[in-house]
């Protein structure tokens, strides 16, 4: 099991290292002798479905000469389980949360069961959110306080936090300090919506990895913003990237 948590979406030129890694994940899992097949979940808004999966299946298959599955998420339809069967490794996108929660929940119990057998995971951005067991989807405000601007709402006023993919303990926010999300984090743990969150910054990731000391390591430029319930509140801490 390795699980890569990225806190914006694909950029394979500026944050190589979160493909190398998993690509080296994938690789150490998948059956010796044929090329790994990955899933993509991506949603679909329309135009071109290859486009919208470039930057995240192109660096893969680069490094792997890998097969893609391409799961379209969007239009009503969520994703099917079985879509998942046989793959050795999973990548979801970036975009609007809530309809990455909306696409993927129905697999959630698939997914978890995959990762837990070993199939590496990689979140960009939304695809990070969703992947904890209590997911925290968007919205802007805690008790009718405003916890961050209005512009990384997700489309939603207050704060949620839903059930997730099941795939790691904590919640999980992004674009941390570039967007200021850190105190919408900061605010889920205080209120009690989360008992730990953890806002990770733009080209950086957090990795969780069998036997990792203290649960996760963080990788890329920036930091990861470790939130957790304390008697007074919450209590931050800071780990930077290496």
């Amino acid at each position: 099991m390795s699980i890569f948590l990225a806190g914006a979406g694909p950029d394979p030129l500026g944050f190589p290292a979160v493909f190398d890694q998993f690509a080296d994940a994938i690789s150490r899992h998948a059956a010796p002798g044929r090329a790994a097949r990955i899933a993509v979940a991506v949603h679909h808004r329309g135009g071109s479905l290859e486009e919208l999966m470039e930057p995240c299946s192109a660096p893969l298959q680069a490094r792997l000469g890998c097969g893609i599955v391409a799961i379209p998420l969007g239009g009503g339809t969520p994703a099917d389980p079985a879509a998942f069967d046989g793959v050795d490794g999973v990548v979801v996108g970036g975009g609007l949360t809530p309809a990455y929660w909306e696409g993927l929940r129905p697999a959630a119990a698939a997914l978890s069961r995959l990762v837990a057998a070993g199939s590496p995971y990689l979140g960009f951005s939304a695809g990070a959110m969703v992947a904890p067991r209590r997911a925290l989807i968007g919205g802007y405000q805690i008790n009718g306080v405003d916890v961050c601007g209005e512009e990384c709402s997700e489309g939603l006023e207050a704060v949620e936090v839903r059930a997730g993919l099941g795939v790691v303990p904590f919640a999980v926010d992004v674009h941390a300090a570039q967007a200021g999300t850190v105190s919408r984090a900061v605010g889920a743990v205080a209120a009690g919506r989360v008992e730990w969150a953890v806002a990770i910054d733009e080209d950086t990731a957090v990795v969780l990895e069998p036997g990792g000391a203290d649960g996760y390591r963080v990788i890329g430029s920036g930091n990861a913003w470790d939130i957790r319930k304390a008697a007074n509140g919450a209590v931050v801490s800071i780990r930077a990237g290496t």
